[in-house]
């Protein structure tokens, strides 16, 4: 049974580690989001029941695991946290419930609509803009400054100098995405699949007046430290901001009780269909600040917020094939090719199907006419089949037994739904591999894309992730390859030498040690200061490491066991891949699994200055004072942060004491 639950478990992190890499890396998700919340609810119900059998690289511990490097990658002093889903008002009674059994008392609650765009934070500094960023994977997001200081709706000087961090939505209206979508269609380019996408794209333009050209819209929602500025209440929050200047959503209610919260819900389920922009729910929030840190947060959501999902949208369309694809582990997909059909301004015409126990448990067929939704995305997934006009010449689906790339016989491990090619030299998976290697996300080598691959690979110029360095020994013949001409070819070559330069992580994550997720592959590097002293580590050497387990440590160890994996990393070491960790750690580490939290408007330092002083020494800056706290660094204007330390009988000290304090570690 105990192995039965791991499979499974097991089954959905791969899983939901998969559509994590399609939102974030590849703006493509290929499942609606009530499909992903599903496997979450059931993944988190498991872990819940089971904590011991927990994957440390679960999509449960972060939020997200994967994100776009296009532009220069920031860290978020303040995680941007996702929220949890309801899909139900019982789902909103149980989430009041937890809310009363938490703080013992009556809280009001505000709502807010869900805004279907692009999360964003935006730091000012004595009232003037000075950093934008995205989500990214929710520690660490992309430097977007240039690009939203073109967005009319967010402003650049505020009405007081303060310093603070504002959390909101870019978003497209309606009619600005249809101009955009008649412009484009006018000068023969592709249609952008809905608004959310197309803001998406402007916002991580790198040339910032194609941004000012889409004329993105942004809302403010949120302050980081609200306590900081006086503030008691998250209605009095939006308040502040909107008197500083900031675009608020006016459809903002506080609601005194939960029943008053699924009443301005069924309001807005119709309300929104008028609306000039695209909402996918309502965000429900409690209004009391000072309760947050009693209510508490996991290490992905907050406790005290909740996303109620508005319900998914219809339509029907015929299934014209099924087709499977491999991956790098050898997994096997089905997938559905069906008739494009417009659903909530989206035309699709594909769906994942999971495996052969999703299709058999739906008796999905080709030739079907099937009814699918789409959950606030543009995914959609197939709900049912429409019997009633089903051919009676249909028949049932059947897997198939051998891999549709190299026609090895597919296996099925005892407990698991998927099949897998068995055959490590299977081009479908070899190609998975480096095209894994290269993308941006690993190795980031420019220009080298999936298509270029699967040529260079078919014309025998690529065998592994090794031949990528051998490139340049066939820069004549490649000139041959379709659309290739001598200055791209030097370009690609230029960018797979600067490969060489990339910091350890990069190369770690690009190897594809399975469940080591970029956030694993960054806290390795910072412990090993190459790839072969990584490589002789210990299971227990590796658990040490914060967010490594036992799973993500023995997968490391059996990786490095693999004759074949050490001649390939020998290989790349022989070709000038070879990175050193970019960390550079003090030896007395005083502050190490120390927690330590800024609170107040510092004088001589930023706080970013002093993350990462607290960083490089060890400790870990924390955003919530506790009893697990070590100290607090108060400055000016502390709130109630400082009385919560006081309250627990914490250690304060003033910037001042703190600057003397490293003085004196440093000396």
């Amino acid at each position: 049974m105990v192995n039965e639950i791991k499979f499974r478990m097991q089954f959905l992190v791969q899983r939901l580690r998969q559509y994590n890499y399609e939102y974030y890396v590849l703006d493509a998700p290929s499942v609606s989001d009530l499909e992903y919340d599903s496997l979450m609810k059931e993944l988190e119900a498991l872990e819940k029941k089971y904590p011991e059998l927990i994957i440390p690289n679960s999509p449960t511990q972060t939020v997200g695991d994967y994100l776009k490097l296009s532009l220069a990658s920031i860290d978020h002093l303040y995680p941007m946290l996702s929220l949890a889903n309801a899909f139900n008002y019982q789902e909103l009674y149980d989430f009041d419930e937890r809310i009363k059994k938490a703080t013992n008392r009556k809280v009001s609650y505000v709502c807010e609509l869900k805004i279907d765009g692009i999360a964003t934070t935006a730091h000012f500094e004595d009232g003037l803009l000075t950093l934008g960023a995205t989500r990214g994977n929710g520690i660490t997001g992309e430097n977007i400054t240039a690009n939203m200081i073109m967005i009319k709706e967010l402003p650049k000087v505020l009405s007081s100098h303060v310093s603070l961090e504002v959390r909101g939505e870019a978003y497209l209206s309606k009619d600005t995405f249809k101009e955009i979508n008649d412009k484009r269609s006018h000068e023969g380019l592709p249609l952008f699949a809905n608004p959310r996408n197309a803001a998406g794209g402007s916002l991580r333009q790198l040339d910032a007046q194609v941004t000012k050209e889409r004329n993105l819209g942004h809302f403010a929602y949120t302050l980081v430290n609200p306590e900081d500025h006086g503030l008691s209440l998250q209605s009095e929050v939006l308040k502040f901001l909107k008197n500083l200047g900031f675009h608020i959503n006016e459809h903002i209610r506080v609601c005194k009780d939960i029943d008053e919260v699924i009443a301005y819900i069924e309001e807005y389920n119709e309300k929104r269909k008028e609306l000039q922009y695209d909402t996918d729910g309502i965000v429900i929030k409690v209004n009391e600040l000072n309760l947050y840190d009693e209510i508490g947060y996991t290490v992905k959501v907050p406790k005290w917020a909740i996303a109620y999902k508005f319900p998914a949208e219809l339509a029907t369309t015929r299934l014209k094939d099924i087709i499977f694809t491999v991956g790098r582990t050898g997994m096997i997909t089905p997938n559905a090719i069906m008739d494009p059909v417009l659903i909530a301004g989206t035309t699709v015409s594909r769906a994942t199907l999971n495996n052969e126990a999703y299709i058999l448990q739906k008796d999905i067929r080709i030739g079907d006419y099937v009814i699918i939704r789409k959950a606030g995305e543009i995914i959609p997934e197939i709900m049912s089949v429409d019997l009633s006009r089903r051919s009676k010449s249909l028949k049932p689906f059947k897997m198939i037994e051998n891999c549709p790339e190299c026609k090895t016989k597919l296996v099925k491990k005892p407990n698991e739904a998927e099949h897998y090619c068995p055959n490590i030299n299977c081009q479908g998976r070899i190609l998975e591999q480096i095209i894994h290697f290269a993308s941006r996300v690993a190795m980031d080598i420019e220009g080298l894309g999936e298509k270029l691959i699967e040529q260079l690979y078919l014309f025998g110029f690529i065998h592994d992730v090794t031949d990528i360095y051998k490139l340049k020994n066939h820069a004549s013949d490649l000139l041959t390859l379709d659309r290739y001409g001598e200055k791209r070819i030097d370009n690609i070559l230029k960018a797979i030498e600067k490969s060489k330069e990339n910091t350890l992580e990069k190369l770690i994550f690009g190897l594809g040690i399975r469940f080591v997720g970029s956030k694993a592959s960054k806290n390795l590097a910072k412990k090993y200061p190459d790839i072969i002293s990584l490589s002789k580590a210990t299971v227990d050497e590796l658990k040490s490491i914060a967010d490594i387990g036992d799973v993500m440590a023995n997968s490391i160890v059996e990786y490095f066991k693999d004759d074949k994996n050490i001649q390939l990393i020998n290989e790349l070491i022989s070709l000038g891949v070879n990175p050193k960790s970019n960390i550079t750690t003090n030896v007395n580490q005083p502050f190490a699994g120390m927690s330590i939290v800024l609170t107040g408007k510092l004088e001589q330092l930023t706080r970013d200055e002093a993350t990462k002083i607290i960083e490089d020494l060890g400790g870990r800056a924390s955003s919530s004072v506790s009893k697990k706290t070590n100290f607090v660094i108060v400055g000016s204007d502390a709130g109630s942060k400082l009385d919560k330390a006081k309250e627990l009988g914490i250690l304060i000290l003033t910037e001042k004491e703190f600057i003397e304090k490293i003085k004196s570690i440093i000396v």
